[in-house]
């Protein structure tokens, strides 16, 4: 079968109870990044978890390339109104740029979304060129390579690293429209006002630990916010050895921050 979605990453829906989980992949990444912990809520805690296929990932990198911020965070709203149709409430769970996705996308449904998580969450990407320099840049080259490293290097987990699916280099022109994203992110940290669960590894080599304190930083109006480092996964920790201590505490937060609504 020709598909053009790369096969084991396609998006995915496990209808449960009337609390929908919207899942949100990471940049370069795939709906696979977010499966076994969509599986693990829906399992453990009875939610409906609908994870999305953001624009241009999960099929070859020059479709990528053709996205904007703009594409993606369309691709969040989607996934929000379909998901919106079989529950009551909402709740945004992201990796990576995900995170960043649930924390700008949270304050434009702000009715129904009650809560987020952000996994592994950019503040900022460490490059100190402006999007406009990138994109320029980007004519003269399409990509770069993601670490120098040997496949696999900052995993803990390495079968769960041979299973895992994302494009191998970073376009330079996405990372532009994720340098703009981001941007528009940190301007919307003080328009935040749901419970916020922040997770981060103190191991990701990729998006540095400090990227989580300087978001937390910002969430300046949100009622209640944790943070919660783990130890011993790299950056994707939904996949990476710790994966069952992050799905219990985006769980048991989920659930706690439900029954103060219905109570």
């Amino acid at each position: 079968m020709n598909t053009q979605t790369i096969q084991t990453a396609e998006p995915f829906f496990l209808p449960g109870n009337r609390t929908g989980i919207l899942l949100i992949h990471g940049f370069t990444g795939t709906p696979k990044e977010m499966r076994w912990m969509g599986e693990s809520l829906n399992r453990e805690f009875g939610f409906t978890c609908l994870g999305v296929r953001l624009a241009g990932h999960a099929t070859r990198p020059k479709d990528m390339i053709r996205s904007r911020w703009t594409d993606w965070t369309a691709s969040v709203e989607d996934g929000y109104n379909l998901l919106g149709g079989t529950v009551d409430n909402i709740y945004l769970v992201g990796l990576s740029m995900g995170g960043a996705l649930s924390l700008l996308i949270s304050t434009r449904f702000a009715a129904r979304v009650k809560g987020l998580v952000a996994i592994s969450a950019p503040y900022e990407i460490p490059n100190e060129h402006p999007a406009w320099q990138i994109q320029l840049y980007s004519y003269f080259k399409t990509y770069i390579e993601k670490n120098k490293g040997e496949p696999g290097t900052g995993w803990f987990d390495k079968e769960a690293y041979k299973g895992h699916v994302s494009y191998p280099l970073n376009p330079i022109r996405s990372a532009a429209e994720l340098k703009i994203l981001l941007e528009k992110m940190r301007a919307a940290l003080s328009k935040v006002t749901v419970p916020v669960l922040l997770i981060h590894s103190k191991d990701d080599a990729y998006v540095l630990p400090e990227n989580m304190e300087h978001i937390y930083a910002g969430l300046v109006n949100a009622p209640d916010k944790t943070k919660l480092y783990v130890t011993g996964s790299g950056h994707v920790v939904t996949r990476d050895a710790a994966r069952h201590q992050v799905f219990k505490a985006a769980g048991e937060f989920i659930h706690r921050v439900e029954s103060q609504i219905e109570s």
